[in-house]
């Protein structure tokens, strides 16, 4: 069996314009996160994160003030996205910033699963997505939500079609 040469990286011009593009596209393009306020805190395909900061319109316990259980879903929901989107990009590191982002228009919820552990109590909420598969056609991906004390909130694992 013969080695495959190894693929030469995208440049780090380029880098940066897919990564400016990924949050671009994750922060306004997608008018729903925008709506909730969900900004990237990473794009490290090992531990891509999103955060977002507590918000009177984002209460679902009007008496205790805790998060929404579908802000908290969605948060999972957008960050497995996220950590898909990072994959694919170290993945296909040898494509460009558009044909990669090409690739981020088939990725789409097949499964979600939320795991509501505790209160969402806080300011602030990161959600982290760890990509466990990233095959041909289908990604597994683990979630977790922790407010800014590190407070484990939430987990989820989900399964997204990518091609």
């Amino acid at each position: 069996m013969t080695a495959h040469p190894q693929l030469p990286r995208r440049s780090a011009e380029e880098q940066a314009r897919l990564e400016s593009h990924l949050q671009d596209l994750f922060e306004h393009r997608i008018c729903f996160h925008e709506l909730v306020g969900f900004k990237v805190a990473s794009l490290e395909p090992l531990s891509a994160a999103l955060s977002f900061e507590m918000r009177p319109d984002l209460i679902g316990n009007y008496l205790y003030g805790r998060l929404h259980g579908g802000v908290i879903s969605a948060a999972l929901d957008a960050t497995a996205g996220l950590a898909i989107m990072a994959a694919i990009a170290e993945k296909f590191a040898h494509e460009s910033a558009d044909q990669v982002a090409h690739r981020f228009a088939k990725v789409g919820t097949i499964d979600l699963r939320t795991d509501f552990l505790r209160q969402g109590i806080g300011k602030k909420f990161t959600a982290t997505g760890r990509v466990n598969r990233l095959g041909g056609r289908i990604a597994s991906v683990q979630m977790t939500l922790e407010n800014e004390t590190g407070l484990l909130i939430a987990t989820g694992g989900a399964s997204y079609v990518i091609s």
